[in-house]
């Protein structure tokens, strides 16, 4: 792509982002979502392959829908209540369906279906800024709107959580296996929303980190299934030894990173005295643990067949990957420690 075009698209992407931090007023926030998904569509059908431009098409489709229900509702709210404040939602009718579309752009259940699909048809580079950006914008929004009825939110949350976990149980594609867990952990999020808006941004950027270094592993190693990652060791092995520690982090196990917001966000909703709530979070949880357990089997506990051919790659290694992911996985395994 000519590097002209592709820092305008970027330049769009911050825009649109910045533009949906920035406003008040609901035709703002909308305009910020629309200028978000335009400039991303290119990025997503850049390489001509039709699983790719199947996936963008399927995005566009989803997130066209999700921004036409949110001008509905948003209008519907001018039109009962006469102001257009972001914050200053009052009825329930708008307030509701400006939730579910929020919920269909980032991809929470029962809305998520599109998403497994169109990571699997996107490079890992693309799927990064999809799965980390592009949830920036929605949740700012919904950071923003007061009065939801909690039901939905905890519903939306609980579906997440558990489609999350039991969906990626069956997958062998890395990135559908990373899409479910981009929705398990949505869902975490989503969850304590109301009660704690500072630990949903905690939960936010802890992924952001997390799904970062994971990707980052995924495209130096060139695979996107689990068998590819067998081999992962005769192509990177001192990446290939960190990397169970990075899943097990997203998973959401105890001495790293990973774990520190799940911990709080249980820890919060015990207070709330939603006890069977946090159980029920907690068991799903496992279920994305199993999945992470078996793409970190296949990377390190299963021999590969060693072949001359396969040890070259990984001493030239491309330099502009590998202090990114050198960063993001410290920060992936050890930032609770440090905390």
């Amino acid at each position: 792509m000519n590097p002209y075009i592709l820092a305008t698209l970027l330049f769009g992407l911050g825009l649109g982002t910045t533009i949906t931090f920035a406003s008040s007023h609901w035709l703002l926030a909308w305009m910020g979502l629309e200028i978000n998904t335009l400039a991303i569509i290119p990025l997503m059908a850049q390489h001509h392959h039709p699983r790719a431009v199947e996936a963008t098409t399927k995005y566009f489709l989803t997130q066209a829908t999700a921004a036409a229900m949110l001008l509905f509702a948003s209008t519907t709210n001018a039109w009962l209540t006469g102001q257009w404040d972001i914050q200053q939602m009052s009825h329930p009718f708008p307030l509701t369906l400006i939730t579910l579309a929020l919920a269909l752009k980032i991809g929470l259940a029962p809305m998520h279906t599109w998403l497994p699909e169109v990571l699997q048809g996107l490079d890992l580079t693309t799927g990064l800024v999809l799965s980390t950006w592009q949830k920036l914008a929605p949740f700012a929004l919904l950071l923003q709107i007061q009065n939801v009825n909690p039901t939905i939110l905890i519903t939306l949350g609980l579906a997440s959580t558990l489609v999350g976990g039991w969906g990626g149980l069956n997958q062998t594609q890395l990135r559908k296996v990373l899409a479910y867990s981009s929705i398990a952990h949505l869902g975490w999020m989503i969850l304590i929303l109301q009660y704690s808006p500072s630990l949903t941004l905690l939960a936010l950027l802890t992924y952001f980190v997390m799904t970062f270094s994971t990707f980052l592993v995924f495209k130096l190693n060139k695979s996107t299934s689990i068998n590819a990652l067998a081999i992962s060791w005769t192509k990177a092995p001192i990446l290939t030894s960190l990397t169970p520690l990075v899943l097990l982090s997203l998973g959401g196990l105890p001495p790293l990173t990973g774990f520190m917001p799940k911990w709080l966000i249980l820890q919060e909703l015990a207070k709330q005295d939603l006890a069977p709530l946090a159980t029920l979070a907690a068991l799903s949880a496992l279920l994305s643990l199993y999945f992470y357990l078996r793409i970190s089997y296949a990377m390190t506990l299963t021999m590969s067949p060693n072949n001359l051919t396969g040890v070259t790659p990984w001493r030239f290694s491309s330099p502009q990957l590998t202090l990114p992911l050198a960063i993001a996985t410290t920060a992936t395994i050890s930032l609770l420690p440090l905390a």
